[in-house]
């Protein structure tokens, strides 16, 4: 049992491979492998010392940056939008700190009632520019939703368009995926494949020894085929005026 006295379930790893499809002006496809993380945010794991400096939450990773705990910026998030777990659960799905960095894409919350029934999902995205959004979703009983795309996350996209999400609450599969429809182009697609793991000393080792510095690689990743789209002509979009992380919606 937790602190909390809910039944155990997190902390679990999730070995998983990311892609990105791109079918227009140019074909391009990228695919990144790592690994994520799923906990309940009223229990986060705590790593013995040697190992901590591998797996580390903190709030100002996460949405305004200024609340004392990532649950409480959730809730305060949730109350923005009228929405009142009632202390229920809620887990979450995200890169954790490592070696000091982080950098998630995208952090999933599975937000239950306290009869334990899937309430809410929200999905909070950051840019390589250092902002953050957050979306929330009301998932029908397949896990998929909808909303439309109001944040500027790729140098070749506006802000236009619908996000389609498929994001069922992990068990011992992953299988995420998120496709933006745009009028007149195909669809990009991301996608999000993994199998779980048992949280130890050892399998954290192992993880971290195949995929070194992983979030630092991503972000260096995104940045370096972004380098590369722009050489094979890719117009880049304007950005829109700065967005602070105070509300996010």
């Amino acid at each position: 049992m937790t602190a909390s006295g809910r039944p155990a379930g997190p902390p679990a790893l999730y070995p998983c491979t990311i892609t990105h499809v791109r079918r227009a002006p140019h074909h391009y496809a990228l695919r990144h492998r790592t690994y994520l993380w799923l906990v309940d945010l009223d229990d986060l794991p705590v790593l013995p010392r040697p190992v901590r400096m591998l797996a580390r939450f903190r709030a100002r990773d996460h949405f305004t940056g200024r609340a004392p705990t990532i649950r409480a910026a959730l809730d305060g998030f949730l109350d923005e939008h009228g929405v009142d777990l009632r202390g229920g659960r809620v887990l979450m799905l995200a890169h954790a700190r490592i070696l000091g960095h982080v950098f998630n894409p995208l952090s999933l919350y599975w937000c239950h009632g306290p009869d334990g029934v899937l309430l809410r999902v929200v999905a909070e995205v950051h840019n390589t520019y250092g902002e953050r959004h957050a979306y929330l979703l009301h998932p029908d009983a397949a896990g998929t939703a909808q909303a439309a795309k109001d944040f500027y996350v790729s140098p070749f996209h506006p802000v236009d368009g619908t996000y389609e999400m498929r994001l069922p609450p992990p068990g011992e599969q992953l299988r995420l995926s998120v496709r933006l429809q745009r009028p007149g182009s195909p669809p990009f697609t991301a996608a999000v494949h993994g199998r779980r793991r048992d949280t130890t000393v050892l399998s954290l080792l192992c993880l971290a020894l195949r995929h070194p510095w992983s979030t630092l690689r991503a972000s260096a990743a995104i940045r370096f085929h972004g380098i590369r789209l722009f050489l094979r002509g890719l117009p880049v979009q304007p950005r829109p005026g700065r967005r602070t992380p105070k509300r996010a919606s």
